[in-house]
């Protein structure tokens, strides 16, 4: 009995959610927890940190604007260090704001209006991110 719930719990894709704005932190979870997602928030750009460090996540969504300009890039750079690779988006409420994104182009998601749509973005970050790592699987797989 104990093993069948260890399974279904590692079956839902985790996601880290990092927004500084409760109203909009609480909106976001419930969606994704909706969509069968796994989700964990956080609130900060050191608290998002401290989360990514402790556990894996298939996907890392933060909020642009956060306690500063810089904040919501800092957590998908820490990201894209993780051993594990999470897919990465950013998300912003602007809807017109196209801010250069660089270095491995970071998915801009805008906050979620079109829910269907967020849910369907997320889906394929997470497919995408599931690929990537069975090609680097059989990559690694053929070298030795």
């Amino acid at each position: 009995m104990h093993c069948s719930h260890y399974i279904s719990e590692y079956e839902l894709a985790r996601v880290l959610l990092v927004d500084d704005d409760p109203t909009s932190r609480l909106t976001l979870k419930t969606v994704l927890e909706a969509g069968g997602y796994n989700v964990d928030s956080a609130a900060s750009a050191a608290e998002a940190v401290e989360k990514l460090d402790e556990g894996e996540y298939e996907l890392v969504l933060s909020d642009l604007q956060m306690e500063s300009p810089e904040a919501g890039r800092q957590v998908i750079a820490h990201a894209r260090m993780m051993e594990y690779k999470p897919a990465t988006a950013l998300i912003t409420t602007y809807q017109n704001s196209r801010p250069t994104l660089t270095h491995r182009q970071s998915s801009l998601l805008n906050k979620p209006e079109d829910i269907p749509g967020l849910l369907s973005k997320v889906a394929d970050l997470i497919s995408q991110r599931a690929t990537r790592r069975l090609e680097r699987e059989l990559r690694l797989a053929s070298v030795s």
